[in-house]
């Protein structure tokens, strides 16, 4: 499939939707269309092309049944009947049902609360970048004083991806007592490896943290590294512990590591969403940046720092180029 046919395309939708003369913008269609060679893309391509940029951008119900005029406009140059056009619309309609059906699993089935204690502080953000996000997280209050956290990126997307976290969630809760995160990570891993499709992957940082005593315990299944906050020296320690991602293997041992937090400490995980944004100038963002950002606003409640984190880096980030992101801030307090 011609990358260039693919851009020519997308560049046709966008125009459609930021132009007041849309026929002008059909006739461009009909004339790409026709001035396509003879070996170039079938009309079934041009519905996945159009399925990718629907996947690709944030639109409303009106602008998703109006940009189905350039997909008309260009299939019927092929020679295309209404019949024809009708059966290929319906695939793509049939696909944005399933898209809303999985967002619909995600708001119900992984809605999280968040738990109150009295000696740390909670903030998390977690956006979708479409209809339907990779990413996940869970808090879970085991009431005895201690508190089960995880951040996970599903390696796939829609309704198997919104299964696969419920799926996720379900083993956690079900657990019914705090359990260290090496022996979390184990069975889930089994719960992955054997119930959801061989091409999709888990990544996640597991955690659990105990009030009493105010240990962290951690673990991490091929998830980008978390970060420790130390109040007293301003310094961030990377949290280095590493494993497979789940699913991969049944027989798979996970490494633990143990971190003591102090008094205005924090703990930090991120998904890749966060540390692979892309500027507008093409590059990515550096970890030291988010890090310095994180910084700036520590005198803050954990939620604010999320939410001012995930503005700025709104700001930042190259136009069309969003990504699932999901930013969780625990921070020791007095």
């Amino acid at each position: 499939m011609s990358n260039q046919n693919e851009s020519k395309y997308f560049q046709l939708v966008d125009q459609f939707l930021q132009s007041e003369s849309k026929s002008n913008v059909l006739n461009q269609a009909h004339s790409f269309s026709e001035n396509l060679s003879d070996d170039a893309l079938l009309p079934e391509d041009f519905v996945d092309i159009h399925r990718k940029y629907v996947q690709k951008h944030d639109l409303s119900r009106e602008d998703m049944i109006a940009i189905l005029d350039i997909l008309r406009a260009v299939i019927g140059s092929f020679g295309y009947d209404y019949e024809n056009y009708k059966a290929l619309v319906d695939r793509v309609e049939v696909h944005d049902k399933e898209l809303d059906v999985a967002s619909r699993l995600q708001q119900t089935m992984l809605k999280t609360n968040i738990p109150q204690f009295d000696s740390i502080q909670i903030g998390v953000i977690s956006v979708a970048a479409q209809h339907v996000s990779g990413d996940y997280f869970n808090l879970i209050d085991h009431k005895d004083g201690t508190m089960s956290f995880a951040v996970a990126d599903v390696i796939g997307k829609g309704i198997p991806a919104a299964l696969a976290m419920s799926m996720i969630k379900f083993g956690m809760d079900s657990y019914g007592h705090s359990q260290l995160p090496n022996d979390g990570l184990k069975r889930l891993n089994r719960v992955v490896e054997k119930n959801i499709n061989q091409n999709m992957f888990v990544t996640m940082f597991y955690g659990l943290y105990e009030e009493i005593n105010h240990v962290l315990y951690c673990s991490s299944a091929g998830h980008e590294p978390g970060y420790v906050f130390r109040a007293e020296s301003d310094t961030f320690e990377e949290i280095t512990v590493r494993g497979r991602v789940l699913g991969v293997s049944p027989h798979v041992r996970y490494q633990q590591q143990e971190i003591a937090i102090n008094i205005d400490d924090m703990i930090i995980v991120f998904t890749d969403g966060v540390t692979e944004i892309r500027k507008e100038d093409g590059e990515f963002i550096d970890t030291c940046y988010l890090l310095d950002f994180i910084l700036a606003y520590k005198q803050l409640h954990p939620q604010d720092i999320v939410q001012l984190l995930y503005e700025e880096l709104l700001r930042l980030q190259k136009t069309g180029k969003r990504d699932d992101l999901t930013i969780l801030i625990i921070k020791r307090v007095h």
